[in-house]
């Protein structure tokens, strides 16, 4: 049996097929499979939207310290209760430090897996065009100079 995931790649790749491989975005690929009846649009527990709704209120809020940093108001953790995963948030104001240390730690694990992603995929894209006239796409995985850099044009503007 198939996971949700794998349905989905496969609705997607029947679409590509059906569109000559065009850009699209999710919700034109949703409506083009509910209309094929490949999916069915399932109806929301109302109050997992409602979850989903705060958790995107919480991630977006944000402040400004006495320096004048803005900074994200809100922090998650994932953990594990009852065999379920789960997130957990807090305020960073009132916020154990433990929480803070596992919600830094598993964001920055995060942008690793993510930075490992994106050099595989340019890996494989440049592996792919190579000999075919495009140059290679660059990718530099060092962000201090990014960092420093932004910082600094934040401090500028403040």
């Amino acid at each position: 049996m198939s996971t949700k995931h794998e349905r989905y790649q496969k609705v997607w790749r029947q679409y590509q097929l059906e569109h000559e491989h065009r850009e699209a975005t999710a919700k034109e690929v949703a409506e083009w499979a509910v209309k094929k009846k490949y999916l069915v649009a399932q109806r929301i527990n109302p109050l997992d939207d409602l979850a989903s709704q705060i958790s995107q209120a919480m991630r977006a809020e944000y402040k400004t310290d006495s320096h004048g940093r803005r900074f994200r108001a809100n922090h998650a953790r994932r953990a594990l209760r009852d065999g379920e995963q789960i997130t957990i948030w807090a305020t960073m104001e009132h916020a154990s430090h433990e929480h803070m240390e596992v919600a830094f730690t598993q964001r920055r694990q995060q942008i690793v897996s993510d930075c490992l992603q994106l050099k595989t995929d340019v890996d494989v894209y440049n592996d792919h065009i190579s000999g075919k006239g495009n140059p290679e796409i660059p990718l530099e995985l060092d962000f201090t100079e990014d960092v420093a850099e932004r910082q600094a044009f934040r401090e500028d503007a403040a």
